[in-house]
């Protein structure tokens, strides 16, 4: 089954995503650099949370990369029941939970910026911001075609047994590096335009605004992605449709009601792939767990089941 679970995750999709990632991840440290060093030479508090944010996706994207080559090596550790797969996602919702912490340093110097106003050096500080932009959307682009390289193809089709569907399930790590590059884009946005209000109109005010705007955003972020891998590694799979085809499944395989499903336990061990245990109660004889087995094949995102038939006694 290790085996199984293996190839499922790491196919040639994941090694794009593996790449874009630590391409990305030194482009973003870079980029993080010299918007912090800028944003206090020209005292630009919305440069400087910019700055800041970017920071959190270069650990964020580090730790995505840092996840898939973890994960890999590990694979095949017997140690390892199912598979590696959590490394990545524990790694998505390490990286949220630092967001937070970077959200509430981005207000609160922001908020600190209303109160003692510092001059700001517009000109300069606008030409690093749109750097920034142009920066943010390259790396979004590089792991957008990693996302279509590991997407594409995935979609099971069965077409021996009738049967053909796609859950859509993403690389949610993969995801998470690229909707971090997404908002520090928005980011960068946000503090262009801050900048323009404040050079042109003399809006100082504008600039920590924007600041304190951009750390809502950053935490507005941070909390989705807790929310979305948090039901991972909790293992929330129970409203999942696969959870309705394995339903299916019992139905189908024996005689109209005299089978009950009595317990089923469903969890995620891979981005598309499942493991089930379910425990059946019947007087059907000729329902044996091969045959439950052999049914729930057509579902190839199903690699593992465990599977248990009580009979009773026809009266």
């Amino acid at each position: 089954m290790q085996d199984l679970i293996h190839d499922h995750v790491f196919d040639q999709g994941s090694n794009a995503a593996e790449r874009g990632t630590r391409l990305v991840m030194w482009i973003t440290a870079a980029m993080m650099v010299v918007e912090i060093a800028t944003g206090w030479w020209f005292n630009s508090m919305a440069l400087l949370a910019d700055g800041w944010h970017m920071s959190s996706h270069a650990l964020a994207i580090g730790l995505s990369a840092f996840a898939y080559a973890a994960a890999r090596k590990y694979a095949k550790d017997p140690r390892f029941t199912f598979g590696t797969w959590k490394i990545e996602i524990l790694a998505g919702y390490t990286s949220a939970v630092f967001l937070l912490g970077i959200a509430a340093l981005m207000a609160f110097g922001s908020i600190e910026r209303i109160f003692e106003p510092q001059p700001i050096h517009y000109r300069e500080a606008i030409v690093i911001a749109v750097i920034g932009l142009v920066v943010n959307v390259v790396c979004a682009t590089i792991l957008g075609h990693a996302h279509h390289d590991h997407d594409h193809g995935h979609g099971h089709h069965h077409h021996g047994h009738g049967h053909q569907h796609e859950h859509g399930h993403h690389d949610l790590n993969l995801k998470s590096a690229y909707v971090h590059v997404i908002a520090d884009a928005a980011t960068s946005v946000l503090a262009i335009a801050a900048l323009a209000g404040g050079w042109a109109f003399g809006w100082s005010w504008l600039d920590p605004v924007m600041g304190i705007v951009g750390a809502v955003l950053v935490a507005v972020w941070a909390k989705n992605l807790i929310v979305e891998t948090g039901k991972v590694l909790l293992d929330r799979e129970m409203d999942a449709p696969v959870v309705e085809e394995i339903r299916d499944v019992v139905a189908a395989a024996s005689v109209a009601g005299t089978t009950r499903l009595v317990d089923l336990h469903v969890w995620r061990v891979g981005k598309q792939v499942y493991s089930c245990a379910l425990s059946l109660v019947t007087d059907d004889p000729a329902l044996t767990p091969a045959r439950v087995r052999e049914q729930l094949g057509i579902h190839e995102e199903i690699v593992h089941a465990t599977i248990e038939v009580h009979y009773r006694p026809r009266t």
